[in-house]
């Protein structure tokens, strides 16, 4: 068996892009299809108002949203599409466009670079992190809350039914959720909270590797973590790593959970020592995988 390699040294792709005149903003390259000048645009009735349309782009029909306008920004005008891009992008299950004002650059990034955003930006900024380039300012987007905005979720995809004896098995197990992002630190607490099971949460990779050792210190190990992939720090890639080549908590089940709809995302997961990868949010396909963790740590 070939050895694993760790992603801690790899970077990551960033599309910089403005929504304004001044500020640099930036998506991951891994949740991008690709990018198209704007296209014309078939208005959909009874919409959210950031959306601005439906395009149609490789024989597929896509929800376009304007960007600003939905983090609260002032809209792209009718002369200013002329100029702008639409970003075609592949996350939570659905492939949606953001038109923006104009495209900057893809940069390469380790995400140990980027720190997470301040505390006081408050409930509603849409920030996963913050990073500088050519001593500039770039705010990572926050998209699952973007989404969350515009298409509300529907309850019954954030709630899994257990018979007692699945809840059984997972009452005992230590669990660990680890997301930047509030709307999924939300989905994930909302899906265990709803059948009674009992976790730890943190919103940082950093945090999880020093409370999975210290739980681990205490003779309380970690048994299920639940891992985003794209976080500031250290991401979820880096975090399986050092997870499964530290003999004091590798014993861990890993459940990487992310908004990236892609089978390399899937790849890379099994390479670092992940179990499993999901994509967001589906709380009975979670709960099945916990499931699958509590069968696998079960004494041989």
């Amino acid at each position: 068996m070939s050895p694993k390699m760790s992603k801690a040294n790899q970077s990551q792709g960033l599309l910089l892009f403005k929504l304004n005149q001044t500020q640099v903003f930036a998506l991951g390259t891994l949740k991008i299809r690709e990018l198209v000048p704007f296209t014309p645009l078939t208005k959909i009735p009874h919409s959210h108002p950031a959306i601005l349309g439906a395009a149609t782009i490789r024989g597929m029909t896509i929800p376009i949203i304007d960007m600003a306008a939905g983090i609260g920004y002032r809209p792209v005008t009718e002369a200013e599409l002329k100029d702008s891009y639409i970003i075609i992008t592949d996350c939570q299950r659905m492939v949606i466009g953001f038109l923006v004002r104009s495209i900057d650059k893809i940069i390469e990034c380790n995400w140990r670079n980027i720190e997470a955003p301040s505390g006081n930006l408050g409930k509603n900024a849409f920030l996963t992190g913050v990073t500088r380039f050519n001593d500039q300012l770039v705010q990572l987007l926050d998209v699952e809350l973007l989404l969350s905005k515009i298409f509300p979720d529907d309850p019954i995809n954030n709630r899994a039914i257990l018979t007692d004896v699945q809840r059984e098995k997972l009452t005992p197990l230590r669990i660990l959720l680890v997301d930047d992002s509030k709307v999924a630190r939300k989905q994930l607490s909302d899906a265990l909270d709803s059948i009674n099971i009992a976790y730890q949460v943190t919103a940082d990779g950093r945090d999880a590797l020093q409370m999975m050792q210290q739980a681990a210190e205490e003779r309380k190990p970690i048994d299920l973590l639940v891992s985003d992939i794209e976080m500031p720090g250290l991401d979820g890639y880096e975090l399986a790593f050092e997870v499964k080549n530290n003999p004091a908590i590798e014993h861990a089940y890993i459940i990487l959970h992310t908004s990236l709809s892609s089978e390399i995302s899937v790849s890379q997961a099994k390479q670092v020592g992940a179990n499993e990868a999901l994509t967001k949010f589906d709380a009975k396909e979670l709960i099945e995988a916990m499931l699958r963790g509590a069968q696998a740590l079960q004494p041989a």
